[in-house]
């Protein structure tokens, strides 16, 4: 690390410290209040879904890409639904957001699967994207067999995921606070 890059680490170790109580708290709110929190996390998904499907609505027009076309535009259709509706009525996505997230996750999992068929010349670890679209697929079906179970654990875990990385965030705050250049 260069001598200006550690002076900056050592002046902004507060800024680190803050994301990590903003997690902390964020954490902390969401274990105690998960279904009320799961008001915000659905208005989240709906932000990531729409950001998502507006992307690959866009590589329908790049000819390089690997995915078959109505793939593509289905997991685009189906994001862009999901980020819609989440967005604009957050309340009501909360109530019902498993239901549509465990069709959206379906989707995105025979996307994923697809892809890691398409690209497997191409690319080491394709088995990866496979898997993670397996994994997405088994999630699916789980929420759609128990949605009220999957909202609660999910909020949970989301919450302690979250403590977790505001824990780790102001620890390394501190430690950046602390920090001296390495000798020469």
């Amino acid at each position: 690390m260069q001598a200006g890059t550690v002076d900056e680490v050592r002046r902004s170790w507060w800024v680190s410290v803050l994301f990590g109580l903003i997690g902390i708290a964020f954490g902390l709110l969401t274990m105690a209040k998960p279904f009320q929190a799961l008001v915000a996390m659905a208005w989240a998904f709906g932000i990531f879904a729409l950001a998502d499907g507006i992307a690959s609505g866009l590589a329908l027009f790049d000819k390089r890409v690997a995915i078959p076309k109505p793939w593509l535009l289905l997991y685009s259709v189906a994001s862009i639904a999901f980020g819609v509706i989440a967005i604009g009525n957050p309340k009501a996505t909360a109530g019902i957001l498993f239901f549509m997230l465990s069709f959206w996750l379906i989707v995105a999992g025979v996307f994923r699967i697809v892809f890691a068929i398409r690209v497997r010349k191409e690319i080491v670890g394709e088995w990866l994207i496979a898997l993670s679209g397996v994994l997405a697929i088994v999630l699916g079906v789980a929420f759609l067999r128990n949605p009220a179970i999957g909202l609660f654990a999910t909020a949970i875990w989301i919450g302690a995921g979250a403590l977790v990385y505001g824990l780790l965030q102001v620890f390394a705050g501190l430690r950046f606070r602390k920090h001296a250049p390495l000798p020469a």
